[in-house]
């Protein structure tokens, strides 16, 4: 069976993971993955004030799997409230086919 979900992807400094991570897990999402990820964007700067290119590596990939469309929103607010003035981060959500239904 599958069932649709929402898939939360935020794109963030490394420096905010456990961060992040709280957010999460305060919200009441039932597990996260984290992987490493690098690149390059408009913004081109760290929250430390230096280029993005010298710091190639030192972004996270999160990817939140919810059963509502109302908890990714959540989180969103949440992480734009606490961290996009002073951060280089991006989030976004995308509707999502789960083969595994009952995980969500």
């Amino acid at each position: 069976m599958s069932q649709q979900i929402w898939k939360l992807v935020i794109i963030a400094e490394e420096v905010l993971s456990k961060k992040l991570i709280k957010v999460i897990k305060e919200s009441g999402a039932t597990g996260y993955t984290v992987m490493a990820a690098g690149g390059e964007g408009n913004r081109n700067v760290r929250s430390t004030g230096d280029p993005s290119v010298s710091h190639t590596l030192s972004n996270v990939k999160i990817e939140v799997l919810t059963g509502t469309r109302e908890l990714a929103d959540a989180i969103t607010k949440q992480i734009e409230e606490k961290f996009y003035a002073d951060y280089s981060i991006i989030t976004y959500i995308s509707e999502v086919i789960a083969l595994r239904d009952h995980k969500f």
